[in-house]
């Protein structure tokens, strides 16, 4: 399978990763195992009628999954199944009850809960889940090499979905912060501490906020929705862990000369 180039860590790998993203993308959705899985998928997602029918076809659940950033659940189907079945419509429902939004936006897709309408009687489907599909996997192949190149791939791709919705200031907040590729985003970005996630949620909420208007001058999310404000914040994030990342083996000159080279 294509795997992505980078050209290096950090600030140099996102910024030539931006430059050839098309093309990368383009020979990476052509790789034979992730064709493969693609069209298998497109022509048998339609027989699916109920959560057990997904779960007991892995070729079907490894893309749906994959579609989320879920496949680490793969072999977890009695929960995934479960997690279906009571669907999204009632408040106590399982995938209601995590933080990380990605169960719920998982099973409301899928729509194969209690009064739902299932999400493959719609035309566009079958496609919608294969490009989402298709950039997840991307996103993990990169991380493999960089982790924060994934997160930020995903930040760009997803977050202007978050923020710019008709949901109040303290929900989408609470969106990102319970997704988390964007919740580690944007603790590097803000700098906040690997201790932050332990205190109260309604303190973590007025620290983000505090946080964001010194940095970018306002509270509210929803100026990300702005393409230059969101590169401005994915550009605090790689920078930010870049410089975690050299910061144990070297001084703080070394670290400014090794940005600069990257810039």
């Amino acid at each position: 399978m294509f795997q992505p180039v980078l050209i290096g860590p950090g600030i140099a790998g996102w910024e030539f990763l931006k430059s050839t993203y098309d093309r990368q993308f383009d020979a990476f959705t052509k790789s034979p195992q992730l064709k493969r899985d693609t069209d298998y998928f497109r022509e048998n997602i339609a027989s699916v009628t109920s959560a057990e029918d997904l779960v007991q076809d892995r070729r079907l659940l490894s893309v749906a999954l994959g579609a989320f950033g879920l496949q680490d659940d793969i072999n977890n189907t009695f929960f995934i199944r479960k997690m279906l079945e009571e669907g999204t419509t009632a408040e106590d429902a399982l995938a209601n009850r995590f933080t990380d939004s990605r169960y719920r936006d998982f099973s409301a897709a899928f729509g194969l809960g209690p009064g739902e309408l299932r999400g493959n009687l719609q035309s566009t489907f079958a496609d919608d889940i294969i490009q989402r599909f298709e950039a997840q996997s991307f996103e993990v192949a990169a991380g493999e090499q960089d982790e924060t190149v994934r997160i930020a791939l995903y930040a760009q791709r997803t977050l202007d979905e978050v923020v710019g919705g008709e949901s109040s200031e303290r929900a989408k907040w609470f969106e990102i912060m319970g997704t988390p590729p964007l919740r580690s985003l944007f603790e590097t970005a803000l700098n906040l501490p690997s201790e932050f996630s332990q205190i109260d949620l309604d303190q973590q909420l007025e620290t983000f906020q505090d946080r964001t208007r010194a940095i970018f001058g306002e509270t509210d999310p929803s100026q990300f929705a702005d393409a230059e404000k969101r590169e401005d914040l994915i550009t605090q994030y790689v920078a930010r862990s870049q410089i975690a990342q050299l910061s144990s083996g070297f001084s703080s000159t070394a670290i400014a000369l090794t940005l600069l080279q990257g810039s």
